[in-house]
């Protein structure tokens, strides 16, 4: 059974990249979308929630983004990881008019803000706007962008912790030649007392 994604406050979104894990960026500018991986996105602020993504400008995904100045982010699973890698290791636009999402078998649903759509069974999922800063997209590739709707399993992640219940659920980080690893078991430390 499929569960509906439930809101995450925007001010703790950013516990959902913190970890550094591979996105899926989702992209749409009138009949086109398109979905990449990318393991460059981190969390920026809180307070309006920002991330940053760095988008390569010879990819389709970046043509959509500076189109339409919107993305999303989404955090794919264990489960999802040969589609994840399949969705960086082909191009949208060499694909003939066929749709990228459907070729790699990735489902997916209406995002709430953005026209992007978000792919089903990914363990979160964020809204981004860009916030325009050209200099920063023609010499470094990189956008600052704001959350503004943020998602997330409610069963892999709720009340601002992650609960990976197998390993299949777990996020995933990229390392490079088809190799991932899996996010490993969380642990507690405490500070220690100043002396």
């Amino acid at each position: 059974m499929k569960r509906a994604p439930q809101p995450v406050p925007l001010a703790k979104s950013y516990l959902l990249l913190n970890h550094g894990p591979v996105t899926l960026v989702t992209s749409a500018h009138g009949e086109r979308r398109n979905v990449m991986s990318a393991s460059w996105a981190m969390p920026l602020d809180f307070d309006p929630p920002k991330v940053l993504l760095v988008v390569d400008r010879q990819t389709y995904t970046r043509q959509l983004i500076d189109a339409s100045g919107e993305f999303a982010l989404n955090l794919p699973c264990r489960a999802l990881a040969d589609k994840a890698l399949a969705a960086g290791s082909i191009s949208g636009r060499d694909l003939d008019g066929s749709d990228k999402f459907s070729r790699i078998g990735f489902e997916t649903f209406a995002a709430s803000r953005i026209a992007a759509p978000l792919v089903a069974g990914c363990a979160a999922w964020l809204e981004c706007r860009v916030l325009p800063e050209p200099a920063n997209e023609k010499r470094y590739d990189l956008f600052i962008a704001e959350v503004l709707a943020a998602w997330a399993d409610p069963e892999i992640f709720s009340e601002g912790r992650w609960h990976f219940r197998d390993d299949k659920q777990k996020t995933i980080h990229y390392q490079a030649g088809g190799m991932f690893f899996e996010t490993g078991d969380p642990f507690e430390c405490r500070e220690p007392a100043v002396q």
